[in-house]
């Protein structure tokens, strides 16, 4: 379960950061914070995977914020979630250790998707107690296609069955869900869940969201 937290002045704008939470499986809202003092006081009470940072705060700027934070809750990350289209700002927030960036207005598919990635990121790493290369690459997003091989395939990833999934997809038309998926290869949901999201990170599938009128967007999968 992933524990955010949203700081926002904008009481509004927090509740529809929550909706938007709401609608991704597995993560969970554990506090607000309307200024810079309750923010650290919320990460002293509270234990917080993720941080949703507004910049303009009544008593300060988050940019300023982001150093004590890394120093006193190292464990916490930290996206940015700001009106600030000021480059040096993207530029200061970088510098100083943040997730992401989004610029308010920030539509539901995209905020969901920039929750999402964060997720797969982490998950990436919380599998692995090492790291190499081809690891790095696809945190980074720089892994692409041609770099792919038998060898370097992360642990758990056959290249036979990989084949299968990306033939399986390919024969569709519209994508595929992580449900399906595991109906088609006659797998667990996790095992579909893991050659999907591993196409993902090296750029050979992309990622769509369909909203329905209740309930959480359904992820569907489709080759690039």
């Amino acid at each position: 379960m992933l524990k955010v937290a949203i700081v926002e002045d904008d009481f509004r704008v927090a509740q529809i950061q929550e909706e938007f939470l709401s609608k991704i499986k597995d993560v969970k809202v554990v506090g607000k914070a309307l200024n810079a003092k309750e923010t650290m006081e919320l990460l002293e009470k509270a234990e917080i995977d993720l941080l949703l940072l507004d910049i303009y705060l009544p008593d300060g700027l988050g940019t300023d914020l982001l150093l004590k934070i890394h120093a006193d809750f190292p464990n916490v990350d930290v996206i940015m979630v700001t009106a600030a289209n000021e480059k040096g700002m993207l530029e200061k927030a970088v510098r100083n250790g943040v997730c992401n960036y989004l610029i308010k207005p920030v539509t539901m598919e995209k905020f969901v998707c920039a929750i999402e990635d964060y997720k797969k990121k982490k998950q990436l790493l919380n599998n692995r107690s090492e790291v190499d290369q081809s690891l790095v690459d696809m945190f980074f997003g720089t892994t692409k296609a041609k770099d792919v091989s038998p060898k370097n395939l992360p642990t758990g990833v056959d290249p036979l069955t990989l084949q299968k999934v990306k033939e399986i997809i390919r024969d569709l038309n519209g994508g595929i869900t992580i449900e399906e998926m595991g109906e088609q290869m006659g797998a667990s949901r996790t095992t579909a869940r893991r050659y999907l999201e591993y196409l993902v990170a090296i750029n050979e599938c992309t990622v769509e969201y369909e909203y329905g009128i209740i309930g959480r967007p359904e992820r569907k999968y489709c080759l690039t």
